[in-house]
């Protein structure tokens, strides 16, 4: 447990600095939009290219944790649905709820990776990411449209554009050429990575929104306890039932149990759903995810 803890603090330390850091305007309110940029098109991208040019792609494990991730996903997204029936929620709460229990926090999930599991984590977290960061991002647009419709090509075109996609594509089509990372490329890559989850926690902390908490506890509870507990569960069931090797539960039932993303805040307002039930999502997970990550970790062994 001590080590545990020794893992994971000063990833919550980073993001309780980055909070402070901007409620004190240090250094400026222009600096976290640009900050936000700079890792989301070029430092996160280089982490995840990095990793899967390097990944061992003839792991046998790695058809199986594919299939453990759209297991997941895919049951967490037909109870939603489920639950849109019975509940009657428009579009823009149902796109709130998709991506309060379905997203996570990429920066957090990398760095809790990193500090346990060292590189052969990032690794298999990388190669998770190719799945997860486009499926996601496909329901989350849809579930947030659901009522207005939405073309196929203005649903794939944001993914097609998306970075850390790319990142993920180029990646694995570098480590299958059997080029590699020739000329000092791989050193610039790791200089690139090496500031992104630092970087990427302190924006977290930075964006959180704790003034939102005061409106709607009931839905924003349910919502946290369905992300933080249900959705690990779930991810830990199908590993079971798969029978992945210890690391690779580890790694899928982490990425599970991780707080919604803040980019989440972004797309939500974007395309007009609940922005201020969205915030509040965030922040409540974020803050809770302090003491849930831990405790499903020790569970874990």
């Amino acid at each position: 447990m001590l080590e545990l803890l020794l893992a994971l603090w000063p990833l919550f330390a980073l993001i309780v600095a980055g909070f402070y850091l901007r409620r004190w305007n240090f250094p400026n309110e222009a600096f976290w939009p640009g900050a936000e940029r700079l890792n989301y098109f070029i430092l996160f991208p280089a982490l995840l290219f990095s990793n899967l040019a390097r990944a061992p792609l003839d792991n046998p494990a790695l058809k199986q944790l594919a299939l453990a991730v759209m297991l997941g996903l895919g049951i967490g997204w037909l109870a939603l649905l489920l639950m849109r029936r019975l509940r009657g929620w428009p579009a823009a709460r149902f796109g709130v709820f998709t991506q309060g229990t379905l997203r996570f926090n990429t920066y957090l999930g990398l760095a809790a990776v990193g500090s346990l599991f060292g590189q052969p984590g990032l690794t298999l977290a990388a190669l998770m990411l190719a799945l997860m960061v486009p499926t996601v991002n496909v329901l989350s647009v849809w579930s947030l449209t659901a009522e207005r419709g939405i073309s196929l090509r203005s649903l794939l075109l944001p993914i097609a554009k998306n970075p850390l996609i790319l990142a993920c594509l180029g990646g694995a089509l570098i480590n299958l050429s059997g080029i590699g990372l020739p000329g000092g490329s791989d050193r610039l890559l790791s200089l690139l990575a090496a500031a992104s989850l630092p970087l990427g926690l302190l924006c977290v902390g930075a964006a959180l929104k704790p003034e939102e908490l005061g409106g709607e506890v009931p839905a924003l509870a349910w919502s946290s306890l369905a992300r933080l507990v249900g959705m690990p569960l779930l991810a830990w069931v199908i590993a079971q039932v798969l029978g992945l090797p210890a690391m690779e539960t580890t790694v899928l039932v982490l990425f599970f149990a991780l707080p919604t993303a803040p980019t989440a805040y972004v797309l939500t307002r974007h395309l007009g759903g609940d922005s201020q039930l969205m915030a509040g999502a965030i922040t409540l997970q974020t803050l809770l995810a302090a003491a849930s990550l831990p405790i499903i970790l020790m569970l874990l062994g």
